[in-house]
């Protein structure tokens, strides 16, 4: 039996993958923000423990994560999102991005690492986002606290790899959750020159197709579920084909871009020196 450590378990993925792991026998320890959320959590079971925080608490989280005891599986899944142009997202809004979404998900690794690290074993999985890979417009504060979080799990692969412990970022597409709806932030002062335009595009896209996303949460779970607490899980888990559709395209434009401007990018070095 392991034991899971899931944030975000009210509702969408987070909820679905901790139902998926009490189904196999596993025990989920999940956070919730509401004693009404807690008891539908409960609910589902015995081995069901329902942990009622702000994961943007740390002393609250770092604490909760230590009462769980050992921890096989880490899953930083939640998150909000924040559609709005650039620079119509003020510096109090994109700190309360980032607090919850990139760094709420380090407190939480930062809390677990010490007990696996001399067990010399566990699993981390980032919950991330095709867009922090590929960028969307009218999205760029919350592509870029995804962004963020794919470059902590990125580098955490490799520095805790010598101790056993396996770090997957899984970066799903278009889910049908309440990311579009509740979970949906817009900027307090938006800017009117924005209206019909690009940076506000993805806030229309994301209207018309609240509840007809082509990812299923159950199906997303039981993906994750497969790779979970395995010594060869993948470093990425992209999920959704419009996941893979975006991604792949986004490596095309770089590489695109690599191979159009390769003498540019060799044309800095000294004479003599660096030239390939």
């Amino acid at each position: 039996m392991a034991v899971w450590f899931i944030t975000g378990v009210s509702a969408g993925l987070g909820r679905a993958l901790a139902a998926a792991a009490l189904e196999r026998g596993d025990a989920v320890h999940g956070t919730v923000r509401s004693s009404a959320a807690a008891d539908a959590f409960a609910a589902l079971g015995p081995a069901a423990r329902a942990v009622m925080l702000d994961v943007t608490d740390e002393a609250a989280l770092t604490t909760a994560i230590h009462a769980a005891g050992p921890i096989d599986i880490l899953v930083n899944n939640a998150g909000y999102g924040l559609a709005g142009a650039v620079e119509e997202v003020g510096l109090a809004e994109a700190r309360a991005q980032f607090e919850v979404n990139v760094f709420a998900p380090l407190a939480a690794i930062r809390a677990a690492l010490p007990g696996m690290r001399a067990r010399k074993s566990g699993h981390v999985i980032n919950i991330t986002s095709v867009s922090g890979i590929a960028v969307w417009p009218g999205t760029g504060v919350y592509c870029a606290s995804k962004f963020a979080l794919e470059a902590i799990g990125r580098a955490l692969r490799d520095e805790v790899q010598e101790f056993g412990i396996a770090v997957t970022n899984v970066a799903p597409g278009g889910m049908r959750t309440d990311y579009a709806g509740r979970s949906l932030v817009k900027p307090a002062m938006p800017v009117a020159a924005y209206d019909g335009g690009v940076g506000h595009a993805a806030q229309d896209i994301l209207a018309d197709h609240a509840g007809h996303e082509p990812g299923d949460p159950a199906r997303a779970a039981a993906a994750i579920l497969a790779i979970a607490g395995r010594a060869d899980a993948p470093r990425h888990l992209l999920l959704g084909t419009d996941a893979l559709h975006y991604a792949e395209r986004e490596l095309e434009l770089i590489e695109a871009d690599i191979a159009a401007h390769r003498q540019v990018s060799l044309s800095i070095a000294f004479p003599g020196e660096g030239a390939a």
